[in-house]
């Protein structure tokens, strides 16, 4: 059990408006902080009232980018308890990323209890109203007070909480994807797998044309012969071809391993669905929807769950998928896992982890 001191707040916030939270803009009153000194490892997890930062402009952060983040939720149940949905699989993740990114690994089970121990403070944070949860924000950034490209010596592992709705304002509804052809997110041996911040900021000029097109999201290709389809936005991608539901393939690297994503697969395949992890050119479901045979398309993703896709700007044309409405098997994964992670379904998969036992 990770030893844990509390310094707690007295001064409350006021809760927002539980129907119109929107995503990331609301915080709760505490945050959980941990350093890391090389030679002694990682020492001194507090939870402390929710406050600024205070770093030297010289932090290593700010130039070199070292430094990696997570996302994962916790759920009120109907009988008011509260839950994570498979927090295990984004802690390996985090520590995948870690090692990537040269930041020291942290212990599973130290992780998960600094998660739980800081949902259980804020416990009242967590909203009830349907498609509601609180968002959970592990990061952790080099502290080294000094300009020079190598791993910095010392690090600091932070999490906070958000209460969330929506993550798009289309909610379920179907989106609009823009297919980008002429920049790239990520490519083999770079950085796509892990979660960090430089990712994100690579994909920023994408969506920002997207937007100023009138779309929600990129559909993003392979960075090199920019013909395979890697993810869609901030999410991964699933194509229903002539009955089969296809997923790009985790082996380039260059594409994030979703927790979500992987609840779709194990969850499809216990319905009886084929699933392909492959490679998926833009062409071949250009050629499927010529055939009649592209049935569904939606993006997969913590943040928003299920994204179903209505229609693909594929510059020359515009593809409507499932006549722009969301399909049977999105709406099946929808209902089943948001089932499963509010507690309204039975969890035949050992997915949730009560904050409290």
């Amino acid at each position: 059990m990770l030893d844990i001191r509390y310094e707690l707040t007295n001064a409350r916030k006021e809760k927002p408006d539980s129907s119109a939270l929107g995503f990331g803009r609301h915080f709760t009153d505490h945050m959980f902080l941990m350093n890391y000194t090389e030679g002694k490892g990682w020492h001194d997890a507090r939870i402390v009232p929710y406050a600024d930062l205070s770093l030297d402009p010289a932090t290593m952060v700010f130039h070199y980018a070292q430094e990696m983040f997570e996302g994962l939720k916790a759920y009120r149940t109907p009988d008011g308890s509260v839950q994570l949905f498979r927090p295990e699989k984004n802690i390996e993740r985090m520590n995948r990323t870690n090692d990537r990114l040269c930041i020291p690994e942290i212990d599973p089970s130290d992780a998960l209890d600094a998660i739980r121990a800081l949902v259980a403070v804020d416990e009242e944070w967590v909203p009830s109203l349907p498609g509601t949860s609180l968002y959970i924000r592990p990061f952790i950034i080099a502290t080294d007070v000094q300009l020079g490209v190598h791993p910095s010596k010392t690090y600091l592992f932070i999490i906070i909480l958000s209460p969330v709705g929506s993550y798009y304002k289309e909610g379920i509804n179907p989106v609009k994807i823009y297919v980008e052809r002429e920049y790239v997110r990520a490519v083999r041996g770079g950085t796509g797998f892990a979660k960090v911040g430089g990712n994100y900021a690579n994909s920023l000029i994408g969506q920002r044309k997207a937007e100023s097109l009138g779309y929600a999201q990129v559909l993003w290709l392979d960075g090199v012969e920019h013909k395979y389809i890697d993810e869609v936005g901030a999410m991964n991608v699933f194509f229903v071809i002539d009955g089969k539901v296809i997923t790009p393939t985790l082996e380039s690297g260059s594409i994030l391993p979703g927790v979500t994503r992987a609840s779709c697969i194990e969850l499809l395949r216990s319905l009886g669905y084929t699933v392909e992890e492959r490679r998926l050119s833009i062409d071949e479901v250009v050629d499927a929807y010529h055939a009649g045979k592209l049935d569904e398309a939606f993006g997969t993703g913590t943040a928003a769950v299920i994204s179903p896709i209505g229609m693909l700007d594929n510059t020359d044309e515009k593809l409507i998928v499932n006549e722009g409405k969301i399909g049977k098997i999105a709406q099946t994964l929808y209902n089943t896992l948001t089932g499963i992670q509010w507690g309204i379904l039975p969890d035949t998969f050992g997915w949730t982890v009560k904050v409290k036992e």
